[in-house]
């Protein structure tokens, strides 16, 4: 008959008993933040079927949700790329679980303002399109941040992660250029109506984010540089 050794039993009550550090999360607090998060990112898509339904998109249906669908795109993308330095200065090593979900509404709003663009203000011109997207710089540069965001969703899963391994990740710093490509497309946007004081911030938010990442990866380069090397054994002597 096996005995039970007593003198664990407060070594593991104690260590059982201990609060869960801030920098993880239980997986059923962790779906219920992601559930939240999901439902958050969702509310400015819902807001405008209902206020398309109750005739409140004002004057100009089209301009509305072309706008309001470009604002969140930034808000996203935005939210997206503070998601590591969050994660760095807090310990919140969570904060990596929600990353895939808010890249990919950035890409869902993304592709409504651009399908909005596409459908209710040319109806599918394609030749009025293309006259746009190169007589139009600030049409060109919102059409070349959302071309860079297709390959980042189209790579989002664990399996396309596995197969392009360390590639992943160089491959989704493409994240940047769409931000700075985004910023510049609503600059020129309303630089043309001399309103530039939501293009400021969100460039100041763009250029904060960058900032620190060149500074971390400075950072870690020195403190790699400072790490000594391991000392190589001698070689074996031969007989």
């Amino acid at each position: 008959m096996r005995t039970l050794d007593v003198t664990t039993l407060p070594a593991r009550t104690a260590a059982n008993s201990q609060p869960r550090s801030a920098s993880s999360l239980s997986p059923r607090a962790l779906r219920s933040v992601k559930v939240a998060v999901f439902v958050l990112c969702l509310v400015p898509f819902v807001r405008l079927f209902v206020l398309g339904g109750l005739d409140r998109l004002g004057t100009n249906p089209v301009e509305f949700v072309t706008r309001s669908t470009g604002t969140w795109t930034l808000v996203m993308l935005c939210v997206t790329l503070s998601v590591t330095p969050l994660r760095r200065m807090l310990g919140w090593n969570w904060l990596i679980r929600l990353r895939r979900m808010l890249g990919l509404f950035a890409f869902f709003y993304a592709t409504v303002h651009f399908t909005t663009y596409v459908w209710f203000d040319q109806w599918f011109e394609l030749t009025e399109i293309a006259r746009d997207i190169v007589e139009r710089p600030f049409i060109t540069v919102g059409f070349v941040a959302f071309v860079t965001l297709i390959p980042l969703a189209a790579t989002s899963t664990d399996a396309m992660m596995r197969r392009l391994g360390r590639r992943w990740s160089m491959l989704h710093r493409l994240a940047y250029v769409a931000a700075i490509a985004g910023v510049v497309h609503f600059w020129w946007h309303k630089s043309a109506k001399n309103d530039l004081g939501e293009p400021l911030i969100y460039a100041a938010i763009v250029a904060a984010l960058l900032g620190w990442r060149l500074w971390a990866r400075l950072r870690d380069g020195r403190a790699r540089a400072r790490t000594p090397s391991p000392i190589a054994p001698p070689p074996p002597r031969g007989g």
